[in-house]
């Protein structure tokens, strides 16, 4: 059955759902789909295989290839305000997840709040860092939860979360890893799951803390990469340049490299000070490293690709399950990341042994601008700001009982705040019922791009992050960033998603029309998140500039 006829079929069928209701969980009128979002940490537009990156994804690449990827998908280039926006369908300005922050508004619900009522388990495995609802279960409505709220050992965490209940540190030299052990929980609950709720749907959220610094991986993924980045980022860059021209996830220029800004958070609290003589600030030409700075920088690229490896082996072993369980045909997958590559270069945790591995629980390393552009190719700049590099993330859907175009790509505008509505009608064949108060969701449902492209319009996208300022109409695009002192410039992205040729000269009255309503917009979200927000943020939880 084609997805617009299932869709018909839900809706058709909510009055009997209603009525066969038992003690608030919905009847089995309808055969729901499982639906699980899969989520990367700082992963570069370009770094999964089937969106340009020669590192080795085979799993991702094998959804996209039965599935469907979007090139023109976004977030709001930062850990918490992206996971917000996606667990709410507001952007994170409405809920409070942008300073100042708080609990979020008593109108707010979660996917898996949502989701309940229509007979939904929900679960979790990973991060989190949504501090207005800081606990997962208690909070946000998951029925089984593994948190990690450590983000800066991925050998040996020290706060974690068993549905919501604090669990003992890992030790050190334990073998664990956290990407390996986000993935053995998932299976752990979907196997629950599998044993106890066999006729009842599923909502499983996976949210990785890896490639995020710092650049930690197991030794043996490291090794399949340890020669691959000596030709350096401009090379690597120019070459997952062409392979996405071939495969059309782009028909823009390549963004040139900005050499003259410092990489994010080195200036901070004398960090420059501390990171090893080897690191290099900005995103320089190549050729102008010294011989141990190649070498340096050729190490930290392979940890990073290690870390998306590991990634996608995980989700493997993920889908593994799924197909185990006889849930595959019927699961709805999206994988995405929560901002683009990052240009931090800082030092937290337990510091950085410069004499221990690259990758291994001692160092504490960032893969800087350099690589950072590479990942982003081929846009401009990186997580926090909202240039394209910032903002854009590959998007995959997966869904073999629903979509029968086959790795397909879908060009029309989506944004993290979409994920609740699809979520809902995919459950529910409409969009869901909102509390008292609330105001329209931000978010559009892409059920219909599962069926072709150019099915969903919008008339905006918003971006505010950090003194980092977008508006998106149609395919123009009106941006500031706080180093370049706020000054508007104007791209037509149709041809110029590199950024390029800035257009506000030649169209003054554009950037005074749309300066305007980037600001309407923001005083209105803003109102909306104080009518009725909920008290002061749990001590502890407030997100660090650094994350």
């Amino acid at each position: 059955m084609k997805t617009s006829q299932k869709i018909k079929s839900w809706c058709a069928a909510a009055a009997t759902m209603v009525a066969m209701s038992l003690n608030g969980i919905a009847g089995d009128a309808v055969k729901r789909p499982n639906i699980m979002i899969i989520l990367a940490d700082d992963m570069g537009f370009s770094d999964p295989g089937c969106y340009g990156g020669e590192i080795r994804t085979p799993n991702m690449d094998s959804l996209a290839k039965d599935g469907l990827r979007f090139t023109q998908f976004y977030n709001t280039a930062r850990c918490w305000p992206t996971r917000s926006a996606l667990m709410t369908g507001y952007y994170p300005q409405e809920v409070r997840m942008d300073p100042p922050w708080g609990r979020v508004p008593t109108w707010t619900q979660s996917i898996p709040q949502l989701l309940k009522p229509l007979g939904y388990m929900s679960y979790h495995s990973g991060k989190w860092h949504i501090s207005g609802l800081p606990k997962t279960c208690a909070d946000a409505g998951f029925d089984r939860s593994y948190r990690i709220e450590d983000p800066d050992h991925h050998f040996n965490p020290k706060f974690l979360f068993e549905d919501d209940k604090k669990l003992p540190p890992v030790p050190p030299n334990s073998g664990y890893y956290d990407t390996t052990a986000i993935g053995d929980h998932m299976i752990g609950f979907l196997k629950e799951h599998a044993e106890k709720y066999p006729t009842r749907p599923f909502f499983a959220y996976v949210a990785f803390l890896s490639p995020h610094f710092p650049l930690m991986a197991p030794a043996e993924d490291i090794a399949k990469y340890k020669d691959r980045y000596v030709e350096g980022w401009d090379a690597v860059r120019q070459e997952r340049y062409a392979r996405e021209k071939e495969m059309g996830i782009v028909n823009c220029t390549l963004s040139k490299m900005e050499p003259t800004i410092l990489a994010a958070d080195l200036g901070k609290a004398g960090k420059e000070k501390k990171i090893s003589p080897n690191e290099v600030p900005y995103a320089l030409p190549w050729d102008s490293l010294s011989g141990d700075q190649k070498r340096f920088e050729a190490s930290k690229m392979a940890v990073h690709a290690a870390m998306v490896d590991h990634v996608d082996q995980t989700i493997g072993r993920i889908t593994d399950q799924l197909k185990a369980m006889g849930a595959w045909d019927n699961t709805v997958i999206f994988v995405l990341s929560d901002n683009g590559a990052s240009s931090e270069l800082l030092l937290r945790g337990d510091g950085n042994d410069q004499s221990a591995p690259a990758g291994s629980a001692k160092s504490f390393l960032c893969i800087g601008p350099g690589w950072a552009t590479m990942s982003n190719t081929p846009y401009r700049r990186y997580k926090i700001w909202v240039q394209e590099g910032g903002i854009s993330t590959a998007f995959i859907v997966h869904w073999p009982e629903g979509i029968s175009a086959h790795g397909e790509l879908r060009h029309d505008m989506g944004h993290v705040v979409d994920l609740l509505p699809t979520a809902y009608e995919l459950a529910f064949g409409h969009a869901p019922e909102l509390k008292p108060g609330a105001p329209p969701l931000a978010g559009r449902s892409l059920v219909p791009e599962f069926s072709k492209d150019g099915a969903v319009t919008r008339d905006f996208l918003f971006f505010d992050h950090s003194g980092n300022r977008a508006l998106r109409e149609g395919n123009w695009k009106l941006v500031s960033a706080k180093i370049d002192h706020d000054q508007w410039s104007l791209y037509d992205l149709s041809t110029d998603r590199a950024e390029s040729n800035d257009l506000a000269a030649k169209y003054p009255e554009r950037v005074q029309r749309m300066n305007a309503r980037w600001h309407e917009l923001e005083d209105k979200y803003r109102s909306e998140a104080a009518s009725t927000s909920g008290g002061p943020v749990t001590a502890g939880l407030r997100p660090r500039d650094d994350d």
